[in-house]
């Protein structure tokens, strides 16, 4: 992958795509775009971009639709949903037919550009609230998981400052450095820094693993 990812825009609205198009600049290469589900399959298939930003509601069936009929040809390609929609079965859906993420249309441009490109990477990435909905029907789906007998028995817990925690419960919900900075009104360089060592005390590579972490140990 360049250091530009290769983008693919599905949507049904002409407007918003070049609304999409209008906030990514000149971050991403746009390599294409679609407006349901037959156009975005041959689409998708020819073009065989780095990161499909992908609408749930299309004509001609949904978003799910198009992932479930590429994901297997195409496994480089990686999903983030977009949507109007933050309803729990939208989400859940979407995500088990195999979507890196999903982020609502209300996200900002340049959290929707830093989405793309942590998708781009392999990173997961979700809309404050919504990675619970995941957590919550994940969980549900796995009884044979055991229940941790007490709500943090990670050790590494304890090595956190009270500060560190909340910039790790805020980091595993979803939240952007931005939003976690003006929430606990500190800046984006301390939250990069408090990130940085919460991932290190705890051992851990990524916000994916973070986002497994917390919810093994109930602290969501």
């Amino acid at each position: 992958m360049s250091d530009r990812p290769r983008v693919y825009l599905v949507d049904d609205h002409a407007m918003v795509r070049a609304g999409v198009r209008a906030e990514l600049g000149d971050s991403v290469t746009v390599v294409g775009e679609a407006a349901d589900v037959d156009s975005a399959v041959a689409g998708i298939r020819a073009a065989v971009p780095d990161v499909v930003l992908l609408d749930v509601h299309l004509p001609g069936g949904d978003g799910r639709a198009v992932l479930e009929a590429l994901r297997a040809e195409l496994p480089e390609v990686r999903w983030l949903a977009l949507s109007v929609s933050d309803a729990a079965e939208d989400v859940i859906a979407v995500i088990r037919a195999g979507a890196r993420g999903y982020v609502t249309k209300t996200i900002s441009g340049p959290d929707l550009v830093a989405a793309v490109q942590r998708v781009a990477e392999g990173d997961v990435v979700f809309s404050p609230r919504l990675a619970g909905f995941v957590l919550d029907a994940f969980a549900a789906s796995s009884p044979s998981a055991p229940e941790p007998e007490d709500p943090a028995t990670d050790p590494g817990l304890d090595l956190l400052s009270a500060r560190e925690r909340e910039v790790m419960q805020l980091l595993a919900r979803g939240y952007t450095y931005r939003e976690i900075g003006g929430r606990l009104f500190i800046s984006v360089k301390t939250v990069e820094s408090h990130a940085s060592n919460v991932l290190r005390k705890l051992q851990l590579s990524n916000r994916n693993e973070l986002t497994r972490w917390a919810a093994t140990n109930r602290l969501l």
